[in-house]
């Protein structure tokens, strides 16, 4: 069922990022028309696939002035609407001193620091950091343009205008490192320390390639023991608590690869399910294409290509619309989601990260968490960032009274987002069914690994996990280098997916009347991403590891330079570019007359002139170099470079915190973000208790001495 239905969108300029902010509109329902789309390749076909083409300026021009959203990437007239929305997406943003630096997918992830986390730590620093496959700066751009872009829609923010920057998008992936750059503690280093995961996760080898495993709790440490046949080592001092298992990796993970290899991939990932361990086996892309759980949930959609019927990925947005008891006007106030009140029982990243975005926009939220720690991102500076401006209760859900309270606060609620294991919340008597009792207006999404529904609904599941299981962690490697399980790159990514659906959700509401339930599934939303190695494997071209390598621009990589795991990333698109580099390169000078097809031949002897200059100067002076010749480049950025970057200070990416700086979103827009401190746990419960639900000040010592609050 569509969410977007007479929602007019206009797609403008040739650029993957809009592209991917149209396809996500579309796939909900809403009617996309393209002006000079461009075409010709796997992506981009898919992408714009099914959406409208305005051909004339006759039709482009009726298009702009119909749209409730207009979304651009380049330099696109678009005043003949001055009520529209305005999504403008760009490398370095709209303004800065970096605004019209060339930039690539590769030089944007170098820039943005992400290419130093991706693949996770390294035990030699000579190995290139590298970009991420299929042009995955489109999609976290297109991602945070759709979000803000729909956030913008809901509310009285006519002509607004909202500046995406690439750069930025990108680098809020790491919202942790972020702020701990921010707030003056060391930036993560790539060289490998101890086992690079806090015992947390890792890869195994097993008989038939690999598998991913993650053990995190010492409960869950038990049960991987005895999942193994408990072998005499399990009771060896050196692996009895985490820390230990940290201390001691490279012999722990020996000894537990000599007892993989012994199996296939499949087989100890359903072992370790049994034991209600998370674990999956890493998969190519391509054995997701036909699985029981995908049949169960129709992810996919058969399109015709060249005479060839493939499957295209479906929207990972599971929806049931439900007739609500009335249509609600938006409400009127300075940001998009004001008046609008979010119940929040997510937790760690994914669900925290939407949340967040919630709350910038202007939504009450409040945050329900267990009481003693809370959210385990308070353990780190994760929920320092995370949880701005939202509100913090500490429930003991274990008791009747503290169940009767949130579906209290659930019936005066507008938005409801869990992202438990499934089935917590129907046992707890707080599932969808349950609280449309007390609150039939209200949007329920439920976020987890696989869905809600389908033969793996109940796999035991962690973002990581699934960028190993989606294929994701085996093809972000060099060819000849073993896959790593890298940072949490899928939880961020969902973040923006999850604040999109429930701003559409709440369109929908305003305008229909229908209240969606969300079933959103985290390893369909990885494939989304993956567009490009699904569609190009059925169309003949199975994906591979590639490192930092293109299929159509030679050179295109990364060099090391003179400082300590400085690194300078160069791509050259065209014969100009190439001339370009060849004036600054002394040892590329004969080559000026090479073509592409020739550049790709002579790729040895290019790579080693591009290693002798590299390896001379540092990485800045290098990417000042190239950039000012006209050719995409960009250092190797640590977190502190983006701290101290003139460019983000200019653009008001940074906000202050205390003595520091805590990052900003992933968009610049006209009506601003709510700013607030992080709440300590249950700091508000008095305060919300009191004015939402009118609790006296006698009631709430009651609930206190309990123990229903924490």
């Amino acid at each position: 069922m569509a969410l977007l239905t007479g929602f007019n969108v206009v797609q403008i300029g040739q650029g993957a990022a809009a592209a991917v902010c149209g396809r996500l509109l579309a796939d909900v329902g809403a009617q996309v028309t393209c002006v000079d789309p461009g075409a010709g390749t796997v992506l981009l076909d898919h992408l714009n696939h099914g959406k409208a083409v305005a051909t004339d300026a006759t039709e482009q021009r009726k298009a702009v002035m119909s749209a409730n959203l207009i979304v651009r990437e380049g330099p696109y007239d678009v005043t003949d609407n001055a009520s529209a929305i305005v999504v403008t997406i760009s490398p370095y943003g709209e303004t800065g001193p970096q605004a019209n630096d060339p930039a690539t997918d590769l030089t944007l992830f170098f820039a943005s620091g992400i290419s130093r986390l991706l693949t996770g730590q390294v035990d030699d620093l000579a190995e290139a950091p590298i970009r991420p496959v299929g042009e995955q700066s489109a999609f976290i751009a297109g991602l945070a343009a759709a979000c803000a872009g729909m956030h913008a829609s809901l509310a009285y923010q006519s002509g607004a205008s909202i500046d995406v920057s690439i750069h930025e998008a990108l680098a809020t992936l790491a919202m942790t490192e972020l702020a701990r750059a921010g707030l003056g503690k060391k930036s993560w280093e790539r060289k490998r320390l101890t086992d690079g995961n806090g015992a947390t996760v890792t890869i195994l080898p097993a008989s038939d390639g690999y598998t991913a495993i993650s053990p995190r709790e010492d409960k869950q440490w038990a049960s991987w023991l005895e999942a193994m046949g408990s072998p005499a080592w399990g009771a060896d001092p050196r692996f009895a608590k985490k820390a230990d298992r940290v201390n001691n990796w490279d012999a722990l993970h020996a000894l537990m690869s000599q007892w993989s290899r012994q199996h296939d991939k499949q087989w100890i990932a359903d072992t370790a399910q049994r034991a209600h361990v998370p674990s999956f086996p890493l998969r190519e892309v391509a054995e997701h294409l036909d699985t029981p759980q995908m049949r169960h949930r129709r992810y996919y959609a058969p399109h015709d290509v060249a005479g060839k019927t493939i499957q295209r990925p479906g929207t990972p947005f599971g929806l049931n619309i439900v007739a609500s008891n009335r249509k609600q006007e938006p409400a009127k106030g300075p940001m998009p989601l004001s008046g609008i009140r979010v119940l929040d029982f997510s937790w760690v990243i994914a669900g925290p990260t939407t949340t967040r975005y919630l709350a910038a926009m202007g939504a009450e939220v409040i945050k329900i968490e267990a009481p003693g720690k809370g959210d385990p991102g308070r353990a780190t500076e994760l929920h320092t960032v995370l949880g701005q401006a939202k509100k913090s209760i500490a429930f003991d859900l274990k008791k009747l009274q503290a169940i009767e309270i949130v579906r209290a606060l659930a019936a005066t609620s507008d938005i409801l987002i869990e992202n438990f294991a499934t089935g917590v919340m129907d046992r707890l008597g707080l599932g969808a069914e349950a609280l449309k009792a007390v609150n039939p207006d209200l949007i329920y999404i439920s976020a987890s690994g696989m869905g809600r529904t389908g033969p793996d609904a109940q796999a035991v599941a962690y973002g990581t996990l699934l960028q190993c299981y989606s294929g994701f962690a085996g093809l972000n490697r060099h060819p000849d280098i073993a896959p790593r399980v890298g940072f949490a790159w899928l939880d961020p990514m969902c973040g923006l997916m999850l604040a999109f659906v429930a701003a559409a959700a709440l369109w929908h509401r305003q305008r229909e009347g229908g209240v969606a339930r969300v079933d959103f599934s985290m390893i369909e939303a990885m494939l989304w991403t993956m567009a490009e190695p699904l569609v190009a494997t059925q169309l003949g071209s199975p994906a591979k590891a590639m490192g930092n390598a293109s299929m159509h621009h030679v050179p295109h990589g990364a060099w090391r330079c003179a400082g300590d795991d400085d690194w300078i990333s160069l791509a050259v698109r065209t014969d100009a570019e190439w001339r370009a580099l060849c004036g600054l390169v002394p040892r590329l000078a004969a080559m000026v007359p090479l073509g592409p097809d020739q550049r790709r031949d002579a790729q040895h002897a290019i790579d080693a002139a591009l290693t002798d200059w590299a390896g001379s100067r540092s990485a800045a002076s290098a990417a000042d170099l190239l950039l000012k010749a006209g050719i995409p480049a960009a250092a190797l950025a640590r977190h502190g470079d983006l701290v101290r970057s003139p460019h983000l200070a200019a653009r008001g990416f940074w906000d202050k915190h205390g003595t520091g700086v805590l990052p900003g979103l992933p968009w610049r827009a006209s009506f601003g973000r709510t700013l607030g401190p992080a709440p300590e746990l249950g700091a508000d419960a008095d305060h919300v208790l009191a004015t939402v639900l009118g609790l006296s000040p006698e009631r709430i010592a009651e609930l206190r001495a309990s123990g229903v609050l924490g």
